[in-house]
């Protein structure tokens, strides 16, 4: 986080953004605040204090005072009290209304010291609040409207990429990248900030969706704004995306979608000119990039499938109680999600090396499978936490164990800790998001 971006909340015609009477979140996260934790670790006290944050709520804090009371030990108890709430904290850089519509909350989160907003990220930062969340006049339930309605805006304009800039509405100067870049389909760099495809945004958005309107009730919130409109807009990108390289008479059929940039990792950029390996004609939708930003090997990527099917399911009875949704949109969610979980069964599931059946986690349709797993949610290790399957189904077990063993070539074993890993680092670091997936609700065995 810049200099410049400081936390103190100043108002604005259109909302808030932060001002200027408050050291960066990036220095004071490096200081050793007081008071310390009375642990063996004395760990540091990194919260901002309440008029430096970027959004306070009491159904947060309230939490933290509960755990407080749970939470036995007092290192884990800080730790807890340090990160549950760092979203807020930190990260929610603008909050307004849309220029043509006073009623319509928007809200910018950014990741990390960037000033821009991942689809994926924001909704996975969001995500946890759900736990507080009751009704929709609770302070939280604020946020969660404003990044849903932010987000249709943004994969209406641009469904393809993967991050944005700030919405004209919030005064905030974009950060333009400065990479290089030749994408199809072309988008407006002032609006966008990096355009890598990756499945899991769709599910992202769906599954935040899902959240509010789980937690709420509140149904007549998504026919009001954006949010039908992201959904069609989501479903004409899949279906595109799930086109095969080749037609039936054999022509070769131009992709919706083509990524080259100028890196010097392979794996940020496409190979075929652009257009990645070819694919089948599965049903599956393809995800040249995974949720870690890699591209992939095969583009149908397992996870990301099981969460888009998951999720077009669950929203699809959202769609249903809109009055002003379009006749058959909410079929055509069940529709989609319907042939995604077949196409998961038929191509999807395979033999591991000691016969077993397990979920790949990428094939092309043509034979080609990637038999690993990453720490990058969704992932394999996952599904059940995404509520796609249960965590006694067998092919998930097998799956499990194959994962979690040598047999992935990114199980990363050590004297701290044992995960599975990712090629967005090295070999030989595991992470601990893999390491917390295993103990997730419904995941662990």
């Amino acid at each position: 986080m810049r200099p410049r971006d400081v936390a103190l909340l100043v108002p604005l015609a259109a909302g808030y953004v932060v001002g200027q009477d408050c050291p960066s979140y990036s220095s004071y996260s490096q200081t050793r605040n007081s008071p310390l934790s009375t642990g063996a670790y004395k760990l540091a006290y990194q919260r901002p204090s309440p008029e430096c944050r970027t959004f306070n709520s009491s159904l947060v804090d309230d939490a933290i005072s509960r755990m407080k009371d749970a939470i036995y030990d007092p290192d884990l108890s800080r730790l807890f009290e340090n990160t549950f709430p760092n979203t807020l904290d930190t990260a929610i850089k603008w909050r307004g209304f849309a220029a043509n519509n006073t009623e319509e909350e928007l809200a910018f989160v950014i990741t990390g010291d960037i000033n821009a907003m991942w689809i994926r990220d924001s909704a996975n930062q969001i995500a946890p609040y759900k736990t507080v969340l009751k009704d929709k006049a609770d302070d939280i339930a604020s946020v969660f409207r404003g990044v849903i309605n932010l987000q249709a805006r943004y994969l209406i304009i641009s469904p393809y990429c993967n991050a944005f800039h700030p919405p004209p509405e919030s005064g905030m100067p974009p950060d333009i990248n400065g990479g290089v870049y030749s994408v199809t389909p072309s988008y407006d760099r002032n609006i966008v900030f990096t355009c890598n495809f990756e499945l899991d945004d769709f599910g992202g958005f769906l599954q935040l969706s899902h959240d509010y309107f789980t937690a709420t009730g509140d149904a007549d919130f998504f026919g009001k704004f954006q949010w039908i409109s992201a959904v069609q807009s989501i479903l004409s990108a899949s279906e595109a995306m799930r086109k095969p390289t080749y037609g039936e008479d054999g022509k070769w059929l131009p992709p919706a979608y083509t990524f080259q940039s100028q890196t010097m990792s392979a794996s940020g950029t496409l190979g075929n000119n652009g257009m990645g390996s070819p694919v089948n004609d599965t049903g599956m939708v393809r995800s040249p990039f995974r949720p870690s930003d890699d591209s992939a090997i095969f583009d149908f990527q397992i996870p990301a499938n099981m969460m888009l099917s998951r999720y077009l399911e669950s929203t699809s009875k959202i769609m249903e109680r809109l009055p002003n949704a379009p006749k058959g949109l909410a079929r055509e969610m069940q529709v989609m999600a319907t042939e995604i979980r077949e196409a998961i069964n038929r191509w999807g599931i395979v033999n591991a090396p000691n016969g077993q059946k397990i979920f790949a986690y990428e094939v092309d349709g043509f034979g080609g499978q990637n038999l690993m797993d990453d720490a990058n949610i969704p992932s394999l290790l996952s599904a059940p936490f995404l509520g796609y399957l249960d965590k006694d189904d067998t092919v998930y077990r097998n799956t499990r164990a194959f994962i979690l063993s040598r047999n992935n070539p990114w199980w990363c074993t050590g004297p701290i800790i044992n995960a599975i890993g990712s090629p967005h680092i090295r070999p030989g670091a595991a992470w601990p998001m893999a390491a917390i997936s295993m103990q997730f609700p419904g995941s662990f065995l």
